[in-house]
């Protein structure tokens, strides 16, 4: 007599089966640009092939486009006042079209599913700095209570946790965001400094890490560099020896 293929082999047929009518009947969209992707998936091809990194030739700390006054192996002037703890930063992408929708997307419009793919992008931007972050623990730049509670979720920590599991480097949660006056997007440089001063402090309870243990800090964004500054210095008073930041966007000049 016949065996029956067990249930999940039935399950997985039935599902390649079906696949295509499913493809046809609720074709996947582009977020980005709105174009169907056929296979499925969230961004097409065409707009991943979009998402660059920050143009060349950039500042070896921060990952700024370097300006003509910058010195080769000096910080520049984005980066000249950050804390000594804060040692360096990588984007994985410049934060221009596609890039800002998929920001706006996990943030704001409850995009979950972007987070690995936004990972895998951080993940190659970092690779040919592995093996300098091996016994770097990930955490991540804590969103606001009220504003996790009204999106479900914190994006950083999602980006932080996708990270983690593609690098195989252990992810912690280490800090909380005590207060912040205001949104950052409307504020200049100085305004956006003040705003977050004071602004984190160690999560009661958080993972001990060894004394003078490394850090990489995990954001969406970058902008003037104030927030991840806040978070770093408060890294840095807890023992913490030196805080990578790695982001997936990075505001250019316009």
């Amino acid at each position: 007599m016949k065996m029956a293929p067990p249930a999940g082999t039935r399950r997985r047929t039935v599902r390649r089966a079906l696949a295509p009518l499913v493809d046809f009947l609720l074709p996947c969209a582009c977020i980005a640009c709105g174009s169907r992707i056929a296979g499925g998936g969230l961004v097409c091809a065409p707009c991943r092939g979009r998402l660059r990194a920050p143009p060349a030739p950039r500042c070896a700390r921060c990952d700024y486009p370097a300006g003509t006054g910058d010195r080769p192996g000096r910080p520049c002037l984005e980066c000249l006042e950050w804390p000594e703890a804060l040692s360096l930063a990588r984007a994985a992408v410049a934060l221009r079209p596609p890039a800002d929708v998929l920001v706006h997307g996990l943030k704001y419009e409850g995009w979950r599913e972007l987070a690995p793919m936004m990972a895998e992008l951080m993940e190659r931007r970092l690779a040919t700095l592995l093996a300098d972050l091996e016994e770097h623990v990930v955490t991540y730049v804590p969103t606001s209570a009220a504003h996790r509670r009204r999106r479900g979720y914190d994006q950083a920590e999602l980006l932080a946790r996708a990270l983690a599991g593609r690098t195989g480097l252990t992810f912690a949660h280490l800090l909380e965001r005590r207060r912040q006056k205001r949104t950052q997007v409307s504020l200049h440089p100085q305004q956006r400094m003040a705003n977050v001063r004071d602004a984190f402090s160690l999560r009661p309870g958080a993972d001990p890490l060894p004394p003078g243990g490394n850090v990489l800090l995990v954001d969406d964004v970058l902008t003037t560099g104030a927030t991840a500054r806040a978070a770093a210095e408060t890294l840095a008073r807890a023992g913490v020896g030196r805080v990578a930041l790695v982001t997936f966007a990075r505001a250019l000049p316009r």
